[in-house]
């Protein structure tokens, strides 16, 4: 099969359409401001992150018959991310509006496009062929494609790889049951979580971080917990023992994908060798960069190719 990958994402590749405001919305009116496109997707910002810092990544997801799907293919292969997508022309290509405000903060309205049609059989061989598996909670929230997810982490267990969870949305954990999203994805035994601070509230009833990382550690016996803390930086560690890892000084302009480039840039440190806490040093650093910009996946400037070593 080829040298394994070093991170292979499993769930969805969608394109957002950034809308953003020097104000507020005018409830029935008109509001001047910039609406563009650009490739986003969690799981697919994970594997192009990870891509962009050094790992050898993939991607597994489901696309439609139609041209944003074909310009998904070819963002993914310019990204040098390895692909391994199926097709349908049941629903189009994800596509998802995410309006970001004066203040930077975004709100997102996610459409159920191809990639929610992912099944067991779209599964590639190649999926044993990667030494860590990463999903998020948007692959377990609905079936299909819960029952892919599931069959992908079972597949990667049995095969000894390490697997990563990112619960991905605090409203859909409640709508779930916090108890009953433990249950599910704690029984997958992920090595490493990436919880937001909500998603830390809504599934431990804590509001204190450190309160916060120690009960998701109890929920998730063995796994790494990254605790990303917005604004102020991200917890680390496991059991009784965390490291707390300050934000850098860039301004905040658009959070979208900044929890995934932190995860994808965690992962790439983190599957070759690199400790917890060094492995999140370098992800704050990435995340920083990245909410100061516009989009889940701005060009890389010089500061950031030099820290990512390309």
């Amino acid at each position: 099969m080829g040298e394994p990958l070093d991170v292979l994402a499993l769930g969805d590749f969608a394109w957002d359409v950034l809308i953003h405001t020097g104000a507020p919305l005018a409830p029935g009116g008109d509001t001047f401001g910039q609406v563009e496109l650009q490739p986003g997707g969690s799981a697919a910002n994970v594997a192009v992150w990870a891509r962009r810092c050094g790992a050898r990544a993939g991607f597994v997801g489901k696309i439609g018959r139609d041209r944003f799907g074909e310009l998904a293919r070819e963002n993914l292969a310019e990204e040098g991310v390895e692909f391994y997508l199926s097709e349908t022309s049941s629903r189009p290509t994800g596509v998802v509006a995410v309006w970001v405000d004066h203040g930077g903060q975004r709100s997102m309205v996610s459409g159920q496009g191809a990639d929610f049609l992912l099944t067991p059989g779209d599964l590639p061989a190649e999926l044993e062929n990667a030494r860590h598996l990463h999903l998020t909670g948007w692959s377990l929230f609905t079936d299909p494609p819960r029952r892919a997810a599931l069959a992908a982490a079972r597949r990667a267990r049995d095969a000894g790889r390490t697997l990563s969870l990112d619960p991905a949305s605090f409203q859909l954990i409640e709508e779930t049951g916090p108890a009953a999203f433990v249950r599910m994805t704690a029984g997958l035994e992920p090595a490493v979580i990436f919880p937001n601070y909500d998603e830390g509230r809504v599934l431990t009833g804590a509001r204190e971080p450190e309160v916060m990382a120690r009960r998701l550690s109890e929920l998730y016996p063995g796994a790494v917990v990254a605790l990303k803390l917005d604004a102020k930086g991200a917890l680390v560690g496991s059991g009784e023992r965390f490291a707390y890892l300050p934000p850098t000084p860039d301004q905040a302009s658009d959070a979208t994908g900044a929890g995934d480039a932190f995860a994808g840039a965690f992962l790439a440190r983190w599957t070759r060798g690199y400790a917890p806490d060094e492995a999140a040093r370098f992800a704050v650093v990435v995340s920083g960069w990245v909410v100061a910009r516009r989009g889940a996946r701005p060009p890389l400037d010089a500061r950031m190719k030099e820290h990512c070593g390309v």
